[in-house]
């Protein structure tokens, strides 16, 4: 009887949270309760569409772990990929892509339902426990003014590890051009090539390193960063990313 009163106060502020500031889906804007983490039932049915399935341990693409030959699919066996290998958690499409979307435009909170997600791609992934240091992709300073917050460093903060720590001396010393979807995986390579380096007295020699982003596309960004971290002295460096985009090798 007393723990119930001592509820009360509780269970009567959230239904007045509830009537004054309705929960609604952060894809299709549809009333929600305040338990089903931001998604409605529909919206999370095209969601888990997204996530399911295998993929490439390289690139990331979709495909059927029979069809791997060391390693590799066949629309990355002859691309050049300067990380070791990728975890992901879906592919950017439907309910994820407009869930990301929502994620990197003023809806930070959407870390809490995202980042478990990538954890649990991460322990699902064969390097998951060799990882020293997560190392989330930089943004420039000027976007990371604009925006308010390194979305790539909201997920990386919320990851749980037996021992990784994160790190933050990959910096970006140049604003980029946004990567158009169109231009070719050559394009992508120059708009990014030196736009990273790493700070003097960093810590990444003889470490594994896990990059945290987003979205991958042609993976020109996690190319670059990668490059950078081995030329810095890491050993190996892998990747987590939110979701895969570009299905067919451009």
């Amino acid at each position: 009887m007393r723990a119930g009163v001592r509820r009360l106060p509780g269970l009567v502020w959230r239904g007045l949270n509830q009537l004054l500031w309705p929960a609604v889906c952060s894809v299709c804007r549809a009333a929600i309760c305040d338990t089903d983490h931001h998604l409605c039932p529909r919206c999370w049915s095209e969601f888990l569409t997204c996530t399911a399935g295998d993929y490439c341990p390289r690139c990331g693409r979709d495909a059927s772990r029979y069809g791997l030959v060391d390693g590799a699919c066949g629309a990355c066996r002859n691309e050049e990929i300067a990380f070791d290998g990728l975890a992901r958690v879906g592919v950017y499409a439907e309910a994820l892509q407009q869930l990301i979307l929502a994620f990197k435009h003023d809806h930070s909170e959407l870390a809490a339902t995202l980042a478990p997600l990538a954890e649990s791609a991460l322990e699902g992934s064969r390097f998951g426990a060799e990882v020293d240091l997560f190392v989330p992709v930089p943004l420039h300073w000027t976007r990371r003014l604009q925006r308010g917050y390194n979305q790539s460093g909201l997920i990386a903060r919320r990851l749980h590890h037996a021992r990784a720590r994160i790190g933050t001396d990959l910096v970006r010393i140049r604003r980029t051009q946004a990567q158009p979807r169109a231009a070719t995986p050559a394009a992508r390579a120059r708009n990014v090539a030196g736009a990273f380096v790493v700070r003097e007295g960093h810590g990444f020699s003889g470490k594994t390193v896990c990059l945290v982003d987003d979205i991958k596309t042609s993976g020109a960004t996690l190319n670059e960063c990668a490059r950078t971290l081995k030329e810095a002295g890491a050993v190996r460096v892998y990747a987590l990313v939110l979701a895969v985009a570009g299905q067919r090798p451009a």
